[in-house]
């Protein structure tokens, strides 16, 4: 078998820290609006994200426990997007902001923490 041409591409599982899971599932959940999967009390739950699994997961180990990566979740529209999220009682550590002229759009991003105190992010291409 020729694996030359072999190369890791699609993810299909992105796990997130949580020291409280319910509060973590309750927060990803009902404030971001995230479907659920399902759950495996009391160490981990799952939720859809188009397709990739996000693992809420209490830390097996010592040296498991750090935050997570930023995960940069794609929105349509920014604005409505953060607005929703603070009636939801999220809040945000970066306002909506454009960060790059990418010619036919521009690349909008804002920042926010979970209940566990990850950070997340949003990101738009808001067309010119």
């Amino acid at each position: 078998m020729d694996t030359s041409g072999f190369g890791l591409s699609t993810i299909g599982q992105i796990a997130v820290n949580a020291h409280d899971l319910e509060r973590a599932t309750a927060f990803y959940r009902d404030k971001l609006g995230m479907k659920l999967l399902f759950a495996v009390p009391p160490k981990m739950s799952f939720f859809d994200c188009d397709g990739i699994r996000l693992m809420l997961s209490l830390p097996d180990k010592p040296e498991f426990d750090h935050p997570s990566s930023i995960l940069y979740f794609n929105v349509d529209d920014i604005q409505a997007a953060v607005t929703t999220l603070k009636q939801r009682g999220v809040q945000f550590e970066e306002e909506p902001v454009a960060v790059a002229d990418m010619g036919a759009y521009v690349l909008w991003m804002a920042a926010f923490r979970d209940s566990e105190n990850n950070m997340l992010a949003m990101q738009s291409n808001v067309p010119k």
